[in-house]
């Protein structure tokens, strides 16, 4: 890897955690430069702005999060089964953030959403067809015409996600599964 695409790469990593502790608001571009270990005028080499470098910092996560919600969404199960696995998976998330910092961190696109969806229409945007990619790959597998329920199910994770940062327990994501389940299994009885 070349030096230039190294500072990038840090560069991301940084944001990357960064937001993951504290708030888009919070976090300057001198700390991220700081964090990374690269020059303040790296930053603006590789990002005209702090919006812009948001951006990639959440394209970055997205690109590393639906690989892996791909690989559970499209592994041997039932859909209960496979469904089952990436709220397993989201809890494991969060308990790794947890043992890492102390606290639950959430998630990053829930967090950005709530802070910066009324100030940061770029960021909205990308979030918004983050969000509506996730409910695409619940719909996939519960059945295009069933894809009031995704929405549902992808609402039902990030509310969860937001109860397990606010409590600081992640084991919250795991114990309400069986209520995803009843809601899932009404669905298909009506």
């Amino acid at each position: 890897m070349g030096r230039t695409s190294d500072a990038r790469e840090r560069l991301l990593e940084a944001g990357e955690r960064l937001f993951g502790e504290r708030s888009y608001g919070a976090i300057g571009v001198a700390e991220i430069s700081a964090t990374a270990g690269a020059p303040k005028g790296s930053f603006y080499y590789y990002f005209p702005s702090k919006q812009e470098f948001a951006v990639a910092v959440i394209d970055e996560h997205w690109r590393r999060q639906k690989a892996e919600w791909s690989s559970i969404l499209s592994s041997e199960g039932s859909t209960v089964d496979r469904l089952h696995r990436l709220f397993e998976a989201t809890a494991a998330v969060q308990r790794e953030a947890q043992a890492g910092v102390g606290a639950v961190a959430g998630c990053m696109f829930g967090n950005l959403a709530l802070e910066l969806s009324s100030t940061e229409p770029v960021i909205r945007e990308r979030l918004q067809e983050i969000f509506e990619t996730q409910v695409d790959m619940i719909a996939a597998v519960l059945g295009d015409e069933r894809r009031d329920m995704a929405t549902a199910v992808v609402a039902n994770l990030e509310g969860l996600v937001l109860l397990a940062k606010l409590r600081n327990d992640p084991s919250l994501i795991e114990s309400q599964w069986v209520s995803t389940a009843r809601m899932l299994e009404a669905d298909v009885s009506a």
